[in-house]
């Protein structure tokens, strides 16, 4: 069973942190994720990041608390490493969504894209783009550490849909059971009793 590595962990909790608003525990955590070695790139992608999950208002927050935690200004853009696919001459926002969203939900990607655009095409189209393409696609942090940050995040927001999706997203992502379990396991301060029995049965029904 793989464990997390103090950083990796220390940025799960502080993801976890963020979902949950409270300021307090946010500044904490993003103490605790300097002091254990977070680089600020890390920590400013998944602030970056959370806006998809928990809004501008706690993403914002999270960004002040960052910004006094580390003493840093935000770290330079990392240049663009992604190729270009065959089917996508030009590495935009949307290629790139496409090709992200397909590594998370391998071979149910058609059915998720059927079933957002039929809730509403600008919904499927944002979540290309925008979300997968433009934020989950950035080079500055590791897509199965994104995942493990949603995988906190969702699990705070009780959100299960999501948090089925995403538990599978990470094993398609490459990451390894027990290092989701340890993401679950670091989840636990931030969640209530009920999120974490819902994650924890879920988990278990994932891995079968």
């Amino acid at each position: 069973m793989m464990a997390l590595d103090r950083p990796t962990e220390a940025l799960v909790r502080f993801a976890a942190a963020i979902a949950g608003g409270r300021e307090p525990r946010v500044a904490d955590a993003a103490q605790f994720a300097w002091q254990a070695g977070v680089p600020v790139l890390w920590g400013d992608e998944l602030v970056l990041q959370s806006v998809l999950m928990v809004g501008y208002p706690r993403a914002l927050s999270a960004a002040a608390q960052w910004r006094l935690a580390t003493g840093q200004p935000p770290a330079a853009e990392p240049a663009e490493r992604r190729a270009p696919s065959a089917e996508c001459r030009e590495p935009s926002a949307e290629c790139r969504g496409e090709a992200t969203c397909r590594t998370i939900y391998g071979a149910n990607y058609e059915k998720l894209r059927n079933n957002v655009a039929a809730l509403h095409p600008a919904l499927d189209m944002w979540m290309v783009s925008e979300g997968y393409g433009r934020t989950l696609s950035r080079p500055g942090l590791d897509l199965i550490r994104r995942e493990f940050c949603v995988i906190a995040q969702v699990t705070v927001l009780e959100a299960e849909r999501q948090l089925h999706s995403h538990l599978r997203g990470a094993r398609n992502a490459g990451a390894d059971r027990g290092a989701i379990t340890a993401v679950l396991d670091a989840t636990a301060n931030e969640a209530s009793a009920a999120a974490m029995t819902m994650a924890r049965g879920l988990w278990e029904r994932v891995t079968g």
